[in-house]
């Protein structure tokens, strides 16, 4: 299991249709291609022997490593240090565009800084999981791996006059291996892509350095476009990058995470696969992306999202509502739900699984936070046409009739329905922010119908997910278990952060939900979840709880929260799932929810801060 590094011991490198994980030593261990939800070509980060990966490292016995983003930009520099000098690699993968394409690039540069250095690499594709045979060919100019479906190339990046420089390339066992001394101040590397469409090509220096700078032109110029000024900046803004690597932009849609079966917990089964877009996150994706003034990215997301609106079905016969709670990429709702038997997993966490099988559960919530997310988008000038807004009313329609029943709740447990407090609160959102798009664009609505049942879901909820002994609203109806999902019921308004019954719940949930300022989704013990074993802190709810602190006027628990949070961050500024209690990072990674949350969280700290100063607090 040692040869499997941490999971936080990675950096995330994209071209903005699929995504490549790099370690610390060098080690490309996951990549899917061509897009974040195929197929994988390097997976050893779940099974070391049998996924594949792109190694580059010296050849040196010993060394030490470092790890940073060029400034700005999703550019990786992983750097060696040895004893006769110091070298870099410097991955990237060019931009692709909105254009669907299969061709997909991954730049990897070897610089020498300082003295001499011999690279040592090894190419070893696994398609398909593993799953797929294929063949290799050397050619002047670097190699091909053909598999059925897809092909690599690797071509050369070096000048004529190189013919020894890279020397000792060679296959073995499918593989291509090979080694490169360089001295102070001299670059070459390899280029690996997907579908190339001809052989091999050596590529000049000079061209590497023009693909260099246009990705990090491209880094800069875009992430120019935030109007965030406020504290912890330098955080606020790695993880937009994050987040824009993760985004898929043919569509607009966002990946909850770039890898599949990532265990919450070493040796458990709570390995799933999160290479697809949930609604859910649309809300915290819209709020975060405008209010750092991404309004292109936001309006991208939310058409992805009026589209899923339009093509929702009441009529599917499983119960599952309209809307399903995650799709591809691609807006397809294909996520059968399958196990990787010949993979070993992340240290041996298995299953492996890829697809998703809560893809159509019941989860009440989404509909609120689909709604919250159009209603923003739409104080911000994204308004609904009218084909969105019919399905709109037909998508309430629905939630009218079936709101006051049971479902699976926000964290997709597997236990059977309940009637979750979240769910509830959520649908209440959804006919509020309804009502609202209707009365300020004087749209047609069934406006009895919703205002009955918001204003039962309100009522409903205050006398049955109240619980008087304990002074708290608790997850699900008819017990006493907490759930960190409620610290939105003030962020989205169903009540407000100075009303008695907020400040015991906050209490309560500080009480039994939170160590040392990380947060528990909940207590599996107490409230059983359908799955064995048990999780670390989630990432996610701790930055909930910097915003519920900040809205309840508890500002400098709150920020102290945030700081210690800042500093469970990998050195890249990047962060999974969970945190155990070592302080390493469980569970896929990089997460878009953890990310999204940060930067509210920060935003509204930094908004209640700045109040504190102008009122001299």
């Amino acid at each position: 299991m040692n040869d499997y590094p941490l999971i936080e011991d990675h950096g995330l490198i994209g071209d903005l249709q699929t995504a490549a994980l790099v370690t610390t030593d060098g080690t490309i261990d996951w990549f899917c291609c061509p897009r974040f939800d195929s197929p994988s070509v390097f997976g050893a980060l779940l099974d070391h022997g049998k996924g594949g990966h792109f190694s580059v490292r010296p050849a040196a016995r010993t060394y030490t490593t470092k790890q940073l983003y060029h400034p700005d930009t999703a550019v990786l520099v992983t750097r060696f240090m040895t004893e006769d000098g110091a070298g870099e690699v410097v991955d990237f993968m060019p931009v692709t565009g909105t254009t669907v394409t299969d061709r997909h690039r991954i730049v990897r540069m070897l610089r020498c800084v300082r003295g001499s250095m011999t690279f040592e690499g090894e190419v070893a594709p696994r398609f398909d999981y593993g799953r797929k045979p294929h063949e290799v060919h050397l050619t002047e100019h670097g190699a091909v791996f053909t598999s059925d479906g897809l092909d690599l190339a690797v071509h050369t990046v070096r000048e004529p006059q190189d013919e020894r420089l890279l020397h000792n390339i060679s296959v073995h066992d499918s593989d291509v291996r090979f080694s490169l001394t360089l001295r102070a101040g001299q670059q070459r590397g390899l280029i690996v892509e997907s579908s190339p469409g001809g052989p091999p090509q050596q590529i000049r220096v000079a061209e590497f350095e023009r693909l260099f700078d246009r990705t990090v032109a491209f880094w800069r110029s875009w992430l120019g476009q935030s109007t965030y000024s406020g504290r912890w900046r330098e955080a606020v803004e790695r993880s937009a990058v994050t987040l824009k690597l993760m985004t898929y932009a043919p569509t607009g849609a966002l990946v909850a995470a770039p890898t599949a079966g990532l265990p919450e917990q070493l040796g458990g089964e709570r390995n799933w696969d999160y290479r697809f877009t949930w609604i859910r996150d649309a809300s915290f994706s819209v709020y975060a992306l405008l209010g750092m003034g991404f309004k292109e990215e936001a309006a991208a997301f939310i058409g992805w999202l009026h589209d899923r609106v339009k093509q929702g079905d009441d009529s599917r016969s499983d119960g599952s509502g309209p809307l399903n709670i995650m799709y591809r990429v691609d807006g397809s709702a294909d996520l059968v739900e399958e196990t990787l038997d010949h993979w070993e997993g992340y240290r041996g966490s298995a299953p492996v699984r890829i697809g998703n099988g809560a893809a159509t559960q019941l989860q009440l919530d989404i509909y609120g936070e689909a709604l919250d997310s159009i209603y923003f988008a739409h104080e911000h000038g994204m308004h609904l046409d009218h084909g969105g807004w019919k399905a709109l009313h037909t998508l309430l329609d629905w939630l009218v009739d079936h709101w006051d029943q049971p479902g699976e709740g926000l964290w997709e447990t597997r236990g059977g329905r309940k009637d979750f407090t979240y769910g509830r609160v959520m649908s209440w959102v959804a006919f509020d922010r309804a009502l609202r798009i209707a009365y300020d664009d004087g749209r047609p609505a069934a406006g009895g119908r919703w205002v009955e049942a918001r204003d039962e879901i309100y009522a409903q909820t205050f006398e049955r997910g109240w619980d008087p002994k304990k002074q708290a609203f608790v997850q699900h109806y008819g017990d006493d278990v907490l759930d960190s999902s409620l610290l939105r019921m003030p962020t989205v308004g169903f009540i407000t952060p100075d009303d008695p019954m907020w400040k015991s719940t906050l209490d309560a949930m500080e009480a039994e939900l939170v160590s040392d300022s990380l947060v528990y989704r909940y207590n599996p013990e107490a409230s059983p979840d359908g799955l064995r074993g048990s999780e670390g802190t989630f990432s996610l709810c701790t930055f909930m709880y910097v915003d519920a602190l900040a809205r309840a006027g508890r500002t400098d628990m709150a920020r102290l929260v945030l700081e210690k949070m800042l500093t469970y961050a990998n050195h890249l500024g990047l962060y999974s799932e969970e945190i155990d209690l070592t302080g390493r990072q469980l569970g896929n990674f990089p997460q878009a929810f953890t990310h999204l949350a940060l930067i509210d969280a920060a935003i509204t700290l930094d908004s209640m801060l700045r109040e504190d100063r102008r009122h001299g607090v």
